[in-house]
């Protein structure tokens, strides 16, 4: 099954970081690829996101278009990133998600469409 890890921080709290904290996130996440590339478990499509505050939310109400600048919810935590995965079960994608070195990862299983392959 392919699953999506969601990973999501505080941005205030990323932006205070210095360099060599930056660069020891940037060795984790190396080390996390490596091991994904090692399993096989690894999918092409994983970026980190541009801060939450270059977002724009397009909202379609069926009548009408909007778009506002912004995420869409305004909360301490925003979506920073994604790694795409493979893996046999919810179970192995958690043992997965557990080696990231952010506090908050979301795994979500990610729906394969039979009649396209996506």
């Amino acid at each position: 099954m392919h699953y999506a890890l969601l990973i999501y921080g505080d941005e205030k709290a990323w932006e205070t970081r210095d360099e060599a904290e930056l660069k020891a996130n940037d060795e984790r996440h190396a080390r996390f690829m490596a091991m994904l590339r090692e399993r096989g478990a690894m999918l092409p499509g994983g970026q980190e996101l541009a801060r939450a505050h270059t977002a724009t939310t397009v909202r379609n109400t069926g009548d009408t278009v909007g778009t506002t600048d912004g995420p869409y919810a305004e909360t301490a935590e925003q979506l920073g990133g994604f790694y795409l995965i493979e893996a046999p079960d919810l179970d192995a994608a958690l043992e997965i998600a557990r080696q990231l070195p952010e506090a908050i990862v979301e795994v979500r299983p990610v729906v394969i469409h039979p009649e396209t392959g996506n």
